[in-house]
């Protein structure tokens, strides 16, 4: 039986992507960029098989601060690409290295056994919850469990968990091309609308109401 079980262990499959970073203005003065974070996954440590969130640099300082609390220095974190004084927006080499740099983060992260049993970075991971929402929420200080949110969020672009697939498909096999995508930076005013979420099922309104005033 054992033996069965590593065999189950060595099978499972985490996959994550940053990808897509987009300019995000908030007024005249002041902007910042985010990337999209795409997990796929058939491991038993995530009941969502399927995600697609955004997050910022600082988000990241976020959840590494919070993983490295609550491991209670039981191992040794992996690092974020360290913040340079002389970022630019305007500058597409700086943006790729810290996507990077991003992406190596997460993917060393979702190797660790005691790191995936963290809220906090199933969380980051698979919900649109603001830092000091997730915070919460892995703290059971809010109207919605940590499964809730995570369910109620990452689908926003797409009809069904199908069409994600196809489309992280599409472009894992263009991110795989050695000369690599030309890297596109989308400006986003974030005065427009934003989209709602949709709780897969759930029929909780305060639940929903919660949710959607978090991003």
């Amino acid at each position: 039986m054992s033996e069965e079980n590593d065999n189950a262990e060595d099978q499972q499959v985490i996959s994550v992507w940053v990808r897509d970073p987009r300019i995000q203005k908030n007024d005249f003065w002041h902007a910042y960029i985010d990337y999209e974070i795409c997990l796929h996954s058939n491991s038993v440590h995530f009941t969502k098989k399927i995600s697609i969130v955004r997050r910022r640099y600082s988000e990241f300082v976020w959840l590494r601060q919070k993983l490295q609390a609550n491991s209670q220095l039981m191992l040794k974190l992996p690092e974020l690409p360290p913040k340079n004084p002389f970022f630019s927006l305007n500058n597409a080499q700086q943006i790729t290295e810290r996507m990077k740099g991003l992406q190596k983060f997460l993917e060393q992260a979702v190797q660790s056994p005691v790191l995936l049993s963290d809220s906090c970075l199933h969380l980051f991971l698979q919900s649109q919850l603001s830092t000091s929402k997730m915070e919460a929420c892995a703290a059971g200080r809010t109207r919605y469990t940590v499964a809730q949110a995570v369910q109620g969020c990452g689908l926003r672009r797409f009809h069904s968990e199908e069409d994600l697939t196809k489309n992280l498909s599409t472009s894992c096999d263009s991110d795989s091309d050695s000369q690599g995508p030309k890297l596109q930076i989308k400006a986003i005013n974030k005065a427009a609308s934003t989209p709602s979420l949709n709780l897969m099922g759930t029929s909780q309104e305060g639940i929903l109401s919660c949710l959607c005033g978090s991003t």
